[in-house]
């Protein structure tokens, strides 16, 4: 059984502040890190103004589902979509140190330059020969700056495996500078090898003292300006703004729809381009999204005390986390099937379920949406959060009345623990072909 200092590590880990698709920011995050060496290396390279000055080149390789997820969606601040902006602007303004914010200094000087840098065609995507889901390398070379020692431009490589801010090799001029543990490994080492149960997860959430977990209303703070900004500008589909100004015959003023406007403005506003950011559960915004804004938005209406909403919050980010672990970070299902479960859960627990009353709610929505597809990072991920939520909130309410989708039906099963593996074995292992022919159908439209 895992300590609750283990627990904490894993929440603190996993939920981070993220500014902007993290498929993107992956890119962004590794073309910062091999810039940096350079000037670490080579300081002649550059000015005193060195991001804003320095030309480069940047030849990126990146696994099909980082492809599948960067090729579409916003980039905050430039209006543009896709790999190659994401890259330009971490060689122009990124901050390594910064992680999945690591283009929060982001500027319209830095946009002009990284939009110049694309023009120029000095940023080449490609597909990476490579088993990693989740694979990012980034080689950058300062044109027309040779060292003093060798005619050759300098030029630094970073490579990040398996979680989004998880940088594991980096290089300047074929020399080897660090080179880690995959994620995998680490993660097992940091847990002994153990991990989570939803009866280990509940009880956490229950019990742990409530100064430790304060900061996880840090959740409500960053995705509740981000749902608001959504709401009040006209990004993406506006599904969120439709969902609470639409038609009052079909979209009325109840929990329900005021929980998915939030969240669906939210991501409306992110997939779009927003230079604010979520919170982010298992590398995913749009997931840190979902697991928490049902959440907040029931909190809200009914002015739940600060305690028990982040006791929510906490069941809510856990269980989505634990379903991840088995799924994994990138896969064909997905992500809002995983972090509308865990909102299930968090719902459940603000109206008084018990631990019998979450696993209904988890089992309730192994039995519904596990099929949904990923499709890649975009604008309609929208309409996705919003069926999602839907579908979180129908299940809370049946397991609070004690239905649950029996162990006769598909892949549900009594152990609640055995249900949640087989919806990770369904969205690991059973949807790789999906995933590669959605990949074949994106790029060949």
């Amino acid at each position: 059984m895992l300590s609750n200092s283990q627990i904490l590590d894993i929440i603190h880990r996993e939920v981070q502040p993220a500014l902007g698709c993290t498929e993107p920011i992956a890119v962004a995050l590794a073309v910062a890190k091999a810039v940096e060496i350079i000037k670490d290396n080579c300081p002649c390279c550059f000015t005193d103004k060195w991001r804003l000055k320095a030309d480069f080149t940047l030849d990126i390789a990146v696994s099909g589902n980082i492809l599948k997820n960067g090729m579409g969606v916003g980039i905050p601040g430039t209006g543009m979509v896709g790999l190659p902006i994401a890259a330009a602007l971490g060689a122009v303004c990124g901050e390594s140190s910064l992680k999945l914010e690591v283009l929060r200094r982001i500027t319209p000087e830095a946009v002009t330059r990284a939009k110049e840098l694309v023009a120029e065609r000095k940023v080449c995507i490609r597909v990476a020969d490579t088993e990693h889901l989740l694979y990012v390398k980034a080689t950058v070379t300062a044109d027309g700056e040779s060292t003093a020692s060798a005619e050759v431009d300098p030029y630094a490589y970073a490579v990040i495996e398996d979680d989004h801010d998880r940088i594991v090799e980096t290089s300047f001029e074929d020399k080897i500078l660090m080179s880690s543990e995959s994620a995998a490994a680490a993660a097992q080492s940091d847990t002994d090898g153990e991990w989570l149960t939803v009866r280990q997860i509940y009880d956490f959430a229950l019990n742990v003292p409530f100064q430790d977990i304060a900061f996880i209303l840090d959740d409500r703070n960053l995705n509740l300006a981000l749902a608001r900004e959504g709401l009040a500008g006209d990004y993406g589909l506006q599904v969120g703004k439709t969902i609470k100004e639409g038609n009052p015959e079909v979209f009325g003023n109840d929990y329900m729809c005021y929980a998915m406007a939030l969240t669906a403005a939210a991501s409306d506003a992110r997939m779009a381009g927003s230079t604010l950011p979520a919170m982010s559960n298992s590398g995913s915004g749009n997931q840190g999204i979902t697991v928490s804004l049902p959440v907040i938005a029931y909190a809200l209406l009914h002015e739940i005390d600060d305690e028990s909403l982040a006791r929510a919050l906490i069941l809510s980010n856990l269980v989505a986390i634990h379903i991840k672990h088995y799924l994994g970070k990138l896969s064909a299902l997905c992500g809002c099937v995983v972090a509308s479960t865990g909102s299930a859960c968090g719902l459940v627990m603000l109206q008084a379920g018990g631990y019998e009353q979450v696993c209904y709610a988890i089992k309730n929505m192994a039995g519904n949406i596990t099929g949904m597809v990923c499709d890649g990072a975009k604008v309609g991920c929208a309409m996705k959060v919003a069926s999602g939520v839907s579908s979180a909130i129908q299940s809370a309410v049946l397991a609070l009345q004690g239905t649950c989708i029996p162990s006769t039906d598909g892949i549900v099963t009594d152990d609640v623990e055995q249900t949640i593996r087989n919806v990770g074995a369904i969205g690991s292992a059973g949807m790789k072909t999906t995933d590669n022919m959605i990949l074949d159908i994106m790029l060949c439209k």
